[in-house]
């Protein structure tokens, strides 16, 4: 085996970085070195901002969006519909519908999606917080923004049959095709829901 071409502490950050989404060890590699070359504008800074990042991070304890604060920005805001829950399996899913701009509701993050096989059920989510949060008197509809795939459509049907005694209406995002889409580029399953789910013109 050849010896690397690096010290120890290049080695660090190379396998640091290769344990982040989407960057295999390739890509951290040149990851690495992109960051060295330039290291006083982006190394440094990047070091700095995790650090910060790292010590200032927090769950929130209401909807278990990170946040720098607890109750987080969200669920702090007044001006934010109490009376809707966007329910999600992800953070990220939470902050792709506030870059959106797609709702001023609150929210409510899952952890996840129920996968049996993977050994993740109910108890593994955040299903508790959810039923309990659903009953306040304020809460009048919970839309179920969970991902259509089959652990999300069965995390969303799960989460259906427990909210059905609390009174408050469920929904979830309509599936189909996209803005700007175009039927000869779309999957047969995209192509049924929407047809399935049409609406009137």
């Amino acid at each position: 085996m050849a010896a690397s071409p690096v010290g120890p502490e290049i080695e660090r950050l190379i396998a640091a970085l290769s344990r982040l989404p989407g960057l295999g060890p390739r890509s951290a590699r040149r990851a690495a070195l992109a960051l060295i070359k330039k290291k006083e504008s982006l190394l440094l800074p990047l070091a700095e901002a995790a650090r910060q990042a790292a010590e200032a991070a927090r769950i929130c304890s209401e909807c278990g969006n990170i946040d720098s604060r607890d109750p987080c920005s969200i669920c702090a805001d007044p001006s934010r519909d109490a009376s809707t829950i966007v329910v999600v399996e992800d953070v990220g899913d939470l902050w792709a519908l506030e870059r959106a701009a797609a709702t001023k509701a609150r929210y409510h993050v899952l952890g996840g999606v129920l996968a049996p096989l993977d050994g993740i059920g109910p108890e593994e989510l955040n299903i508790a917080g959810l039923i309990a949060r659903a009953a306040a008197p304020e809460v009048c509809e919970v839309i179920l923004a969970v991902n259509a795939t089959v652990e999300g459509q069965t995390t969303a049907h799960y989460l259906t049959d427990e909210l059905a005694s609390s009174g408050v209406k469920v929904t979830r995002l309509a599936h189909g095709v996209p803005v700007g889409g175009e039927l000869d580029y779309l999957d047969e399953g995209t192509l049924a829901a929407a047809m399935r789910q049409r609406t009137a013109f």
